[in-house]
């Protein structure tokens, strides 16, 4: 029978005239069964005939195709069946949702029998091919050869999940074992605790990368004080010897009680074991590894541990100790340097009131524009993908592209008005002002008693001099208040504010015998600032964080894979016309990673509901202002049209932002 022939089709979908179009497609070909609902299909996944490629619809009431492709994709027993959303929804969001999900394809309504019989196939003959290749391969390595292999990828292994399984599965591929466990001393050195649980036959795969950590109770080497040898994992840890058992049913001298109920649970049967401590460069015990009943290869039946696979495994397991040893000490260093990282940034921003927890939300804006440039598919990024490596150098730069502040002076971090200067001066101008209307009532006081006592007085020079006092009071209290929303309005400064600020200041009153204008040099020089809080000078003292951060950053001795954290933290206000600072770099100089950081700190800063000098803008106008920036080439247009086109912002905003905030935007001129 042809490869097709001995294929079968699910095809999924609410309406029954798409399932017969399908199936009229496909039918010549292969074997199609149908589903109406998400839980019928599951039912046929999950059956013992289950479908070798899967068809299946978006929108479908009660479950839908997310969930049931979640659901198929999150068992091991079907995560490997192709599956193809077939949906009339044809926007990039959906596609990418699908995709990450799990699903192998994507084919849009109406239906194209071409397309969709290629499809099928295409999916099929990989899935046929990556089984066969497969074989091929176990059929072909040998023993030693898959010794010297498993070395070396042990000891190139970095990443501690994926090395703790490697163990386990390459100690399984070794010896043909059906099953295998992996414990590691605890901390405290009194018990092993389950890092690794697989089961080939259970279809069972725990701890690890498969995100299901092993649920059980850690395994005491210690029971009253005396130690636990009845235990096989703990007796191994304890003696530093290899214990191979051909039927742990017959066994004598340990309690297997936790298998055989097990078996008794599951129908499975637990015969042959292999267990082999694992020693450390030191010769300490730092774990165990637990095989369980290996299998002829030819027949596929369990049979005991032979003494040369005992040989290998417990070579295996030496550099598998000595990797794991190394590997965490990797680990730790790595954890400890991100610990002081983030502690860093956690004192950059609670050096301010107004700026805490700013470092966090431009990392997480970062990272989500790196995700989405790694998963596109067309256009500028299309053939752009970030590492590994460049992720965690992106990453870091973003949580160190403000650690130049540390030098900043918090009174200019944390000016929130234009007369703030630890504490606010307008305080002081409010005194100075009573003290001159007070003045002023004092001398029309007196010139009404002069009035009053001489010959002189009449009711219209009274009211005259009342009429006077009273302008005069007012013309104060406006001037004042004219000066404190001035001093805390967040409005453009045009020319007759500024002149008004100076015609104030050119008046003159008496304390004593001595003159004194109503402003100070300093007070007019920073309400007369323009737009925002800072003066000139001020900004140049903000502004040198940025080359401060460079300057810090480049004193520490970062590994290859992280040299460019200087340059990328460094240039986050650079912009592409060669206007920003601190170098003034243009397009030519500027790498992708500074511009996504200089995108991520700008929409930050203009959502954030915690910055003193305004109030959070909602979305529409931070994407307004942002879409101003990418015409005048200050951030870079690619950038800002996936950011706008992926709808990033609105992720973002559903997790940071206040409701109030979360206003309609216009997503348009994205490219």
């Amino acid at each position: 029978m042809s490869e097709g022939r001995e294929s079968t089709i699910l095809v999924v979908d609410d309406n029954p005239q798409n399932i017969k179009i399908l199936s009229t497609i496909l039918k010549s070909e292969y074997r199609v069964k149908a589903a109406r609902t998400g839980e019928e299909a599951l039912k046929l996944v999950f059956s013992d005939d289950p479908p070798d490629l899967v068809l299946l619809d978006i929108v479908m009431p009660g479950m839908d195709g997310y969930d049931v492709c979640r659901r198929i994709k999150d068992d091991a027993a079907t995560r490997d069946i192709p599956l193809i959303f077939v949906s009339a929804l044809r926007d990039d969001e959906d596609e990418t949702k699908g995709l990450e999900l799990g699903a192998n394809d994507y084919i849009t309504k109406p239906f194209s029998p071409p397309i969709v019989k290629s499809r099928v196939r295409t999916h099929l003959r990989l899935k046929h091919v990556q089984e066969s290749l497969e074989e091929q391969n176990r059929v072909l390595v040998d023993n030693v050869r898959a010794f010297a292999q498993i070395g070396l990828a042990l000891s190139g292994e970095k990443n501690l999940n994926r090395l703790l399984e490697s163990i386990v599965d390459e100690a399984r591929a070794l010896c043909h074992a059906d099953a295998g466990t992996l414990y590691i001393m605890d901390d405290d050195g009194k018990h092993l605790r389950f890092e690794i649980l697989q089961n080939e036959t259970m279809g069972t795969r725990l701890g690890g990368t498969s995100g299901q950590p092993v649920d059980l109770p850690k395994v005491p080497l210690y029971m009253d004080g005396e130690p636990n040898k009845a235990n096989v994992s703990s007796y191994a840890a304890l003696t530093g010897k290899t214990v191979n058992i051909e039927d742990v049913y017959e066994a004598e001298g340990f309690d297997f009680t936790g298998p055989r109920n097990y078996d008794h649970a599951t129908g499975y049967r637990s015969r042959s074991m292999l267990v082999i401590p694992l020693r450390n460069h030191e010769d300490d015990i730092i774990g165990v590894l637990q095989l369980l009943n290996a299998q002829d290869p030819a027949s596929g039946t369990v049979v005991p541990f032979s003494s040369d696979f005992e040989d290998l495994v417990a070579s295996l397991a030496s550099q598998a100790a000595v990797a794991l040893t190394n590997t965490e000490l990797i680990h730790d260093l790595r954890a400890l340097f991100y610990s002081f990282i983030k502690s860093i940034a956690m004192a950059i921003d609670e050096k301010s009131p107004y700026t805490g927890g700013h470092i966090d939300r431009v990392v997480e804006l970062t990272m989500m524009i790196a995700e989405a440039i790694n998963q596109a598919e067309n256009g500028p990024f299309r053939d752009v993908r970030f590492t590994d490596d460049e992720i965690e150098e992106l990453r870091l730069s973003a949580w160190m592209h403000d650690v130049g502040k540390i030098v900043t002076p918090e009174y200019v971090v944390d000016k929130s008005t234009k007369l703030e200067h630890i504490v606010d001066l307008i305080q002081l101008i409010e005194m100075r002002f009573h003290c001159i209307g007070q003045s002023a009532e004092n001398r029309f006081l007196k010139q009404k008693v002069e009035l009053l006592e001489g010959d002189r007085a009449d009711e219209a020079l009274l009211a005259q001099l009342e009429a006077d006092m009273t302008s005069e009071r007012q013309a104060i209290r406006d001037d004042l208040a004219f000066l404190k929303d001035v001093n805390s309005s967040g409005a453009f400064m045009t020319d007759d504010k500024v002149e008004r600020v100076r015609s104030i200041a050119s008046r003159i009153y008496r304390a004593g015998a001595i003159e004194h204008p109503y402003l100070t040099e300093h007070e007019v020089e920073n309400l007369c600032i323009r737009k925002g809080t800072l003066t000139d000078k001020e900004r140049l003292i903000i502004e040198n964080h940025a080359r401060m951060t460079t300057e810090i950053l480049k004193q520490l001795p970062f590994p290859k894979s992280l040299a460019r954290v200087p340059e990328f933290a460094g240039s986050h206000h650079e912009k592409l016309d060669g206007s920003g600072y601190p170098q003034g770099l243009t397009d030519k100089d500027l790498p992708l990673q500074s511009r996504i950081i200089a995108l991520s700190d700008i929409f930050e800063a203009l959502t954030a509901g915690d910055r003193p000098y305004r109030k959070p803008m909602k979305l529409s106008q931070a994407i307004k202002i942002l879409g101003f920036m990418k015409k005048d080439r200050h951030i870079d247009p690619d950038v800002f049209d996936l950011f706008l086109g992926q709808s990033l912002f609105l992720k973002y905003a559903e997790q940071e932002l206040n409701p109030e905030q979360i206003d309609p935007v216009e997503q348009t001129g994205t490219a």
